[in-house]
């Protein structure tokens, strides 16, 4: 006898939608496991009901143990693949303790009813999850479908989108899809924003004909950024920058630490470099602070701010991926001791000295903790008009020290400098 916990994707129209064999084997089931509303389908279930919400890991134990001698079923909403919790119990009981029958899923119904289609979409979902970083995830693209909850609501979305510039995209949401109080339609942000939806939504971000979005290439010039003047040697300057991001060799979602952010141009780089991870820019300058929130918010670069001098704060924050520090309040030895410890295996740190006694001291720090280190000194020149011809006006040189884990050292994973 098959004993595979049937997993049915149900939709807001309840029963109506489903196929026979579907209806069959909920019929059937010895057990019934699903959310209230799913639940509230079959109120003349004779079988066992589990409600499903928090603690899913001990519930589809238990799911698991009760399918040894039980027909157990699963409701679950749309497609159970799609953010949903057929994912979490593959992996937790392996693909043949299952049998999923999916739905339509929500996306796929709600790019029907806006009567456009979807497979140059992106999909990302705010639904039990925090919307922080958000605006470098979607930025550029032409449609995002994003699955929301009751906290993540259209509202907070739209007032997200316009805190930081986003206002090339209208929205579409649909409400209730499939059941008898459906409802859709297209909204502005700001409309969106002063507007009360149902809690079961789907908003569809369009980017409006003829408005482009801004784009940020690597390499980011340095007038583009908000920062303290007419003081020098606040920002980290482009070809420094440049060269300091690629030694940090940073992946999607890649966890940084920004370590003296100064203005932020490094934590707005990694951010855009790594959409998936999580960036914390540290610095202790009030002035700077204000400098930072502006260009996050210029360059969508949705990352954490954090106004305090490190060391202080720092284990507060995940394990970094990386780490580079621009500037330290002279407690460099101690700092670099501990995002030594601290790096995840395969890290890299990287540090930008404008003099060799930080150049020394950063080396000698690394070494105490069994890092290797490679220096690189960058002797920049910008060409600079001078009445009809053009001179080279060179910029202060700065160290670019790398340090990495030494070779089979059980923090530097396999990776090679």
């Amino acid at each position: 006898m098959d004993r595979r916990i049937k997993i049915i994707g149900i939709g807001d129209e309840g029963p109506a939608g489903l196929s026979a064999a579907s209806l069959e084997q909920i019929h059937r089931a010895d057990v019934l496991a699903g959310g209230e509303r799913h639940l509230s389908f079959f109120p003349g279930h004779k079988g066992e009901a589990i409600i499903l919400k928090g603690g899913l890991g001990s519930t589809v134990e238990r799911l698991a143990e009760l399918r040894t001698d039980k027909d157990v079923v699963v409701l679950a909403s749309g497609d159970p693949l799609f953010y949903g919790i057929a994912s979490f119990m593959v992996k937790k009981l392996g693909g043949d303790a299952v049998e999923i029958h999916p739905h339509i899923s929500s996306v796929q119904l709600a790019f029907a009813r806006m009567g456009e289609s979807w497979q140059d979409a992106a999909v990302e979902s705010v639904h039990g999850r925090t919307m922080k970083g958000l605006a470098q995830k979607i930025s550029g693209k032409e449609k995002i479908a994003l699955l929301t909850d009751h906290e993540n609501s259209p509202p907070s979305i739209a007032r997200y989108l316009i805190d930081f510039g986003m206002n090339e995209y209208e929205a579409f949401v649909a409400e209730n899809l499939g059941g008898e109080h459906e409802r859709c339609g297209f909204w502005t942000l700001d409309e969106m924003s002063r507007t009360e939806f149902s809690p079961l939504n789907v908003v569809i971000l369009r980017r409006k004909p003829g408005v482009a979005a801004p784009q940020f290439g690597y390499g980011i010039e340095d007038e583009e950024f908000h920062q303290r003047k007419p003081e020098k040697g606040l920002i980290t300057k482009k070809e420094v920058r440049v060269l300091s991001l690629a030694e940090l060799k940073l992946k999607k979602d890649s966890i940084v630490w920004d370590i003296g952010a100064g203005s932020g141009s490094v934590a707005v780089e990694c951010t855009l470099s790594a959409p998936y991870g999580q960036v914390f820019a540290i610095e202790k300058n009030a002035g700077d602070i204000e400098n930072i929130e502006l260009n996050r918010k210029k360059f969508r670069a949705d990352f954490t701010v954090i106004h305090d001098k490190a060391p202080n704060g720092l284990d507060q924050l995940p394990d970094p991926d990386a780490v580079f520090i621009g500037g330290s309040g002279g407690e460099l030895r101690e700092l670099i001791g501990i995002c030594c410890a601290r790096l995840k295996a395969g890290g890299r740190m990287v540090v930008n000295a404008a003099t060799i006694e930080t150049l020394s001291e950063s080396r000698q720090a690394l070494a105490d903790h069994g890092f290797d280190s490679r220096i690189t000194l960058v002797q920049i020149s910008r060409s600079k008009p001078i009445l009809n011809m053009t001179r080279f006006e060179g910029l202060n040189p700065i160290y670019v020290i790398t340090g990495f884990a030494k070779p089979g050292s059980e923090r530097g994973g396999t990776e090679q400098p």
